[in-house]
């Protein structure tokens, strides 16, 4: 007997997600499958230690062309590493694990936090969080809808 493989979730190439443990009920995602992981906009980036854990407070502009409306986020630091952007160049970024809500679905997944702000999509969504999960429609937007949260 073998198992069958839960069926792939579909997404466009842009969804809506929701970071609920960083207080962030929306935000406009694109899906990024030349991306290995995913990046989380975030400026005023300010470690400390929280016992003996070390820990990252950031700030998050999460309207699209809004600066003018901001979310003050905590999260345990997992890593820091080299990343490279898209244009090759290499940056050492704070990494953290959050859950991601799409849709109904929710995963635990890392993200880098980087300065987005010239970008239009504040997230993107790499393929460690797309692995095994989700079947991408190029040509399609928004297929998930808004995130489902518990209330």
């Amino acid at each position: 007997m073998t198992a069958t493989a839960a069926p792939l979730i579909l997404l466009g190439w842009r969804e809506w997600v929701a970071l609920p443990a960083l207080n962030i009920t929306k935000l406009k995602a694109k899906i990024d499958t030349g991306a290995r992981t995913s990046a989380l906009h975030a400026y005023a980036i300010e470690p400390y230690q929280k016992g003996a854990e070390s820990w990252v407070m950031f700030v998050i502009h999460p309207k699209q062309r809004r600066n003018d409306v901001f979310v003050e986020c905590h999260a345990p630091v997992k890593d820091r590493r080299m990343v490279s952007d898209s244009g090759g160049h290499k940056q050492r970024r704070y990494v953290i694990e959050t859950p991601l809500i799409i849709g109904a679905s929710t995963i635990i997944t890392e993200m880098t936090l980087t300065n987005r702000d010239s970008m239009l999509f504040r997230m993107l969504i790499g393929r460690t969080t797309l692995n095994s999960r989700f079947m991408i429609d190029p040509q399609a937007s928004y297929l998930q809808g808004k995130p489902v949260l518990d209330s």
